[in-house]
């Protein structure tokens, strides 16, 4: 079972291999060239360098949001190509289940110690998408800015991860002091992480089309935003 990912969420975009759920490659993108002009390349020497051709992918997976509307529309537009062309399976998977995914807590890799993670991304303007996973609590994704996320965040460890934990690092740092943790990178790749989890999806018997893939907007656009406003 092959799986190709791709995730162009965020500013550490990647691309993937996974065959029969084990990480086989996964590449940073060359942030240097637009996105849409780079993709298929990228994505075709990640399949020339593993001896892989398209047709023996089994199923595609494309990280679905939150994170940057441009990214995410030109990424999601790439794999449904791909996977229309070679009548394949496309999975969404959120950028923030994918970056508790790599944290080590998602779902059954969830700590019973306690230990929780929060995934953030940067939402610019300010704020942050974010998602807390924590053993008996199902994320709820939201936009909001940091302090307010803070404030309910005092009374355990917590571990971050993400661009928004990046970009927040000290502001973090002050509100929680030595009860904040990061990962190691803070913003990881995430594209070998959807590869493992859209295989996990398809040894269950999922097979999602192409055309059921939609962006995750934990937040309107701004160009929506300043329309409503004028």
């Amino acid at each position: 079972m092959l799986i190709l990912a791709l995730d162009t969420t965020g500013s550490a975009r990647s691309c993937a291999l996974a065959r029969d759920g084990v990480l086989v490659r996964e590449e940073a993108g060359d942030a240097t060239h637009p996105q849409a002009t780079r993709l298929p390349g990228e994505l075709a020497a990640l399949l020339d360098r593993e001896r892989v051709g398209l047709g023996d992918i089994d199923a595609f997976a494309v990280g679905v949001g939150p994170g940057s509307f441009t990214g995410m529309r030109v990424g999601i537009a790439t794999m449904q190509g791909l996977a229309v062309a070679t009548d394949r399976p496309l999975f969404g998977v959120s950028a923030l289940d994918a970056l508790a995914y790599r944290a080590g807590l998602f779902e059954s890799q969830r700590s019973a110690a306690g230990l929780r993670v929060a995934a953030w991304v940067d939402a610019w303007r300010g704020e942050v998408y974010a998602a807390l996973y924590e053993p008996g609590r199902g994320p709820a994704p939201t936009s909001a800015s940091p302090g307010r996320l803070l404030d309910e965040l005092r009374d355990r460890p917590t571990l971050f991860t993400g661009g928004g934990a990046a970009v927040y690092q000290e502001t973090i740092r002050a509100a929680l002091g030595p009860s904040a943790r990061f990962t190691d990178p803070i913003v990881p790749l995430l594209a070998g992480a959807m590869a493992q989890m859209a295989a996990g999806h398809f040894r269950a018997g999922h097979r999602p089309a192409p055309d059921a893939v939609r962006p995750l907007y934990v937040r309107r656009s701004d160009a929506e935003l300043t329309r409503d406003r004028t």
